[in-house]
């Protein structure tokens, strides 16, 4: 059965639909699904999909952009010390998470994301820019609150409780123009993430105030087997750039605010890698995806390889894998971490990814890797 036999026992009402809303519906509404398009389109997306594309230029990101994305700021040095620094915007604004579906969010932006430079000016995305640094950097981030709503960042990593981002402590929350510097030592080295922390949280933090946060270890801190590690997950070293990697965040979206999601996706847009838009992968090539999980309304969301097997680094914070040769993992919100596979002697073709909960993969989140 394709999406569209599932929108209505489902109550998903928007992914599966045609391609204007009807007029007694408003922007925010969720049209009825067109059953008849819908079923003939997914019969070529492996049964599942949308009808019709996101307008990625209207969002003014994309998907498949911000899967290599890697926002690694502005590097300076200070007193010998390399500090990296980053200017970060909070932004209202609306984008399509389904062709048709739009939702309006808050999130974050900065000038040093590709989007950003892509286009001239501070580009807010859901989810914000990948930050990326190495361990022992100081950091230091400028926070812009160009919102209408009070907000935060709040940093997964090592602080002080001033730098923490939270209600009631330092600075706490940061009014509608205002202005704070959240600086800081970059460790552990990990898969981490960002998000705002203003209450209430978990609106905040669903209307798309989050993103990844990279800390890379610096190899000159380890020996042997561990610093050969290091080196390839160093982004500086000519190590890690053998390796394609890319980050995925898993969110959702409650389009009709009854506190269960209605859409579901890997870095925002619902079937954002299908078959007619597949993540190209070089059959030899080492793989390595950051996996941050950001689903709010659900207690776990989980990814699943077709046909191979991966190791997982549970929160990215060793350079050995906490599982070895696994081909699902699950992880609750804000839990994270580094899956790393090949397809090396694989036939090339399309090999399908998702959540291992049916329900979030046949309402967005699954996809496909082309190897080629």
């Amino acid at each position: 059965m394709g999406l569209a036999g599932l929108a209505g026992g489902l109550g998903l009402r928007g992914l599966a639909r045609a391609e204007t809303p009807t007029p007694e519906h408003s922007r925010h509404a969720t049209p009825t699904p067109d059953v008849t398009a819908a079923t003939t389109h997914t019969g070529d997306h492996g049964g599942m999909g949308t009808v019709g594309q996101v307008d990625h230029a209207a969002n003014q990101f994309d998907p498949h952009e911000i899967l290599t994305d890697f926002d690694t700021g502005v590097l300076t040095e200070e007193d010998g010390r390399p500090v990296r620094t980053w200017e970060m915007y909070a932004v209202d604004r609306e984008f399509e998470i389904a062709p048709g579906v739009h939702f309006p969010g808050w999130v974050y932006g900065t000038p040093t994301s590709a989007a950003s430079r892509r286009l001239g000016h501070v580009v807010g995305q859901c989810p914000g820019p990948t930050l990326r640094c190495v361990e022992g950097e100081r950091l230091r981030i400028h926070f812009i609150n160009a919102s209408s709503h009070p907000h935060t960042i709040h940093f997964h990593g090592i602080h002080s409780a001033v730098m923490d981002g939270i209600p009631g402590v330092g600075p706490g929350m940061i009014p509608p123009g205002g202005r704070f510097t959240y600086e800081f030592d970059a460790k552990p080295f990990g898969c981490h993430l960002y998000h705002c922390h203003a209450v209430p949280l978990k609106r905040h933090i669903h209307k798309g105030l989050y993103g990844a946060f990279i800390i890379d270890p610096d190899p000159a801190r380890y020996s042997g087997e561990e610093a050969a590690a290091a080196r390839s997950r160093n982004h500086t070293t000519a190590e890690s750039q053998a390796v394609n990697e890319m980050v995925m965040v898993l969110n959702g979206f409650d389009t009709n605010f009854d506190g269960e999601n209605e859409v579901y996706a890997a870095n925002t847009v619902a079937f954002a890698y299908d078959m007619a838009h597949p993540i190209p992968i070089a059959r030899d090539q080492p793989q390595r995806l950051y996996l941050v999980n950001v689903t709010e309304f659900d207690p776990i969301n989980s990814i699943h390889l077709h046909a191979n097997f991966f190791d997982y680094y549970d929160h990215g914070t060793t350079l050995r894998p906490t599982h070895k040769t696994v081909d699902t993992i699950m992880q609750c919100q804000a839990q994270r971490g580094i899956l790393e596979f090949s397809f090396a002697g694989f036939e090339p073709g399309l090999y399908m990814f998702h959540a291992h909960q049916t329900e979030l993969a046949e309402l967005g989140w699954m996809g496909f890797f082309d190897v080629r």
